[in-house]
């Protein structure tokens, strides 16, 4: 009687502390009836669902998902993981030109670029809070920059709502120095819930485009990825991921976000032409979810299709999120340039790169 009165204590205490977990504003809310109902009238809605343009299995391979997620979750091998802190830099980002384009990469997927006298910021993930702090370790020497650092942003672009991408600490601590925020559709519930103004949110489906009064010549339009939302709890691909192009200056920048390979690249060149940088996903990826992240022979074949000037490749050397070394990404990017005699732009976090 005892061992049963303590074994549902037990289990009343772990659901009482789940629930208040879950209450946390970085899990977000639901969308609102009139956000919902935007989504459903979108053409990429379908079945009760965002789809891909192609069917898009997330996991594939010879494991079935729940042996491939123990497989990620469980996997330490030693060199997922660096020994020693890697090398970065911390640059001034107040103090650094108006007047031409450059580049500053934070590790993973979050990056602050210049282009036309704008500062663009996309998917910053800079400070370690509670809850993201279970899912995510930064690898020593990686977690340097803070929303502090960062100078005023014209334009922030959130691709999709994974924790990696999206995170609650760091837009709350932002917040005051972003002027206009960009995002697919529905990912602009978690922006107003964490009190960004609605006035100062563009979300848009795949093929719609932002140009502003005040600023004639930019054009940032939503393109397709192929991957998948799911942030606990509110459902399967509820809201959009995306890329992005974002064209100003005479000079154009592809924002890749996450997604496995498809014909958008190819698209991409079709329908842009020309295009200065292309910023490629590079690293995460794995043969059990080839579909949502591009293997190293996918981001060449890409890099082919698009044919950019130039090429800076992101998510990675911050997070182990798959099971290849973490040193692996960088490799895959420099053989590729080499081989195919792409111009990479391929600079430690921190490096001010100018293109």
């Amino acid at each position: 009687m005892k061992a049963t009165i303590i074994i549902v204590g037990t289990l009343l205490l772990l659901v009482v502390a789940a629930v208040i977990v879950l209450q946390h504003p970085a899990f977000g809310r639901r969308v609102s009836a009139e956000r919902k109902a935007r989504i459903e009238a979108s053409p990429n809605y379908r079945d009760g669902m965002f789809q891909n343009q192609i069917p898009t299995p997330q996991f594939t391979g010879n494991q079935n998902t729940l042996k491939a997620m123990w497989t990620m979750l469980t996997r330490r091998d030693s060199n997922r993981v660096p020994i020693e802190p890697l090398n970065t830099v911390k640059t001034d980002l107040r103090s650094l030109p108006t007047d031409k384009d450059w580049f500053v990469w934070f590790g993973h997927s979050s990056y602050l670029f210049q282009l036309g006298g704008k500062r663009f910021l996309v998917d910053p993930l800079l400070k370690m809070e509670f809850p993201t702090t279970l899912m995510l370790k930064p690898f020593k020497g990686t977690n340097i920059y803070t929303p502090d650092d960062l100078p005023e942003i014209d334009y922030l672009i959130i691709t999709h709502e994974h924790w990696d991408h999206l995170d609650y600490a760091t837009l709350r601590d932002l917040r005051p120095k972003v002027r206009h925020a960009v995002c697919p559709l529905g990912v602009a519930e978690y922006l107003e819930y964490w009190k960004y103004d609605q006035s100062i949110i563009t979300e848009m489906d795949w093929g719609e485009s932002l140009s502003t009064l005040s600023d004639r010549s930019l054009k940032v339009t939503c393109l397709p990825s192929r991957h998948f939302s799911n942030r606990f709890l509110h459902g399967r691909n509820q809201t959009l991921w995306a890329a992005f192009m974002v064209e100003l200056g005479g000079r154009k920048v592809y924002i890749g976000g996450d997604g496995g390979y498809d014909n958008r690249f190819q698209q991409a060149n079709e329908q842009f032409g020309h295009i200065d940088l292309a910023i490629m996903e590079n690293g995460q990826y794995n043969p059990n979810w080839a579909y949502i992240h591009m293997l190293p022979q996918d981001l060449e074949q890409a890099i082919i299709d698009m044919q950019p000037e130039q090429v800076i490749t992101v998510h990675h050397d911050k997070f182990a999120l798959s099971t290849h070394a973490w040193s692996e990404p960088d490799s895959v990017a420099r053989a590729i340039a080499e081989r195919d005699a792409i111009k990479l732009l391929d600079q430690p976090i921190g490096t001010v790169i100018y293109f």
